[in-house]
């Protein structure tokens, strides 16, 4: 222990002689027959290969075993990703869809044995059943995973020839998709299938009604003037259902109204958003006589106007008149207003007479 170099080899190496001891081989000088490691090297093997198994296959032939399933018609493998497409209705309601993949199942033809019909497993001649081979590098005596049944203690001499000796295939079946209201273009689910998990990604359509905006989903809506002027109700389409759409009295055009609770499923917690509607006011573009006189006249009576109104002039005692009138439709109108004020007039005078006290 006084020597520091003898107790450094002593740490490291377990022994301070390195000198020439009988029965030993050399190599560079050097006798390792005192050499002491407390590394195992079938763990050492290992850190150097990782998880990678050297030997037969599933099928029982040599080499590296890499494929975990036969090949078969549907591929190598089961399937891992999926695209669904939906219509907007569909990801806003929710629906069970079907699909068709690659999952990997029990062999069909040997029902999991891996064995041809009729033959068995035998014992594994390379390490008698035991799983492990043993051989001797120098002064070392290795043990590793038998190389030719990779552990199991079984060799498999005529193995199946649809699954190759694995046991399992590569099917397409068709599985059923529940998909929950509320999904979003573009979002995935992950759904377990058999033992392997299936990842499902949505594409959803546009629709020509709605528009989305989380759970929310905006409609434009249609009103005539006479509606936005007086109000009154509107059928406007839903998720779930139509609804009937109250517009308020001097509604103007791009008016959002709200309807709460009446958008879509809120997916990752409770409750629906909103429907909101978006109002536009049509014009029409063409009118009767009847109908145009009507405005016309009541043209005449505006009294907030920016600006001009065709086919009106302005008076010089700044009174609105209709420049054309070739049926008298607005003169008819005018009149009749005119006689309703003039009357209103006469009552209202009559009645303050009336109430107006004996002197």
């Amino acid at each position: 222990l006084s020597d520091e170099n003898k107790k450094a080899q002593y740490d490291q190496w377990g022994s301070t002689d390195f000198g020439t001891a009988s029965g030993g081989s050399t190599s560079s000088g050097h006798n390792w027959q005192g050499f002491h490691s407390t590394i195992d090297p079938e763990e050492l093997f290992r850190k150097i290969f990782g998880d990678i198994k050297m030997g037969q296959n599933n099928a029982g032939f040599p080499g590296w075993n890499f494929d975990e399933f036969a090949e078969s018609k549907f591929g190598f493998g089961s399937t891992q990703e999926y695209v669904m497409h939906l219509s907007f209705q569909e990801a806003a309601k929710g629906v069970t869809k079907t699909a068709s993949i690659n999952t990997v199942d029990v062999c069909q033809k040997c029902g999991g044995k891996k064995t041809e019909l009729g033959y068995k497993m035998v014992s594994c001649p390379y390490c008698n059943g035991s799983g492990m081979e043993t051989f001797s590098q120098g002064p070392f005596i290795m043990r590793q995973t038998c190389r030719k049944c990779s552990g199991t203690g079984q060799f498999n001499k005529n193995p199946c020839l649809e699954c190759e000796g694995t046991g399992h295939t590569v099917q397409r079946k068709t599985v059923s998709v529940p998909v929950p209201a509320g999904v979003e273009d573009g979002q995935t689910l992950r759904m377990q299938v058999g033992k392997k998990e299936l990842f499902i990604t949505f594409r959803v359509s546009k629709s020509d009604i709605f528009r989305r905006d989380g759970a929310d989903v905006h409609t434009d809506v249609s009103i005539s003037i006479s509606q936005a002027i007086l109000g009154g109700t509107v059928r406007i389409p839903g998720i779930y259902e139509d609804v009937y759409l109250q517009i308020p009295p001097a509604t103007s055009s791009h008016t959002r109204l709200r309807v709460a609770g009446k958008g879509i499923k809120k997916v990752n917690s409770y409750g629906y958003g909103d429907h909101y509607v978006h109002v536009k006011i049509e014009v029409p573009k063409k009118l009767s006589d009847a109908q145009r006189a009507i405005i016309m006249a009541y043209a005449e009576m505006e009294t907030n106007t920016p600006g001009t109104i065709r086919g009106v002039t302005t008076t010089a005692g700044g009174d609105k008149i209709c420049a054309e009138d070739p049926n008298g439709y607005v003169a008819g109108i005018r009149k009749i207003f005119n006689s309703s004020v003039e009357e209103n007039g006469s009552e209202k005078k009559d009645k303050a007479e009336k109430e107006k006290p004996a002197s």
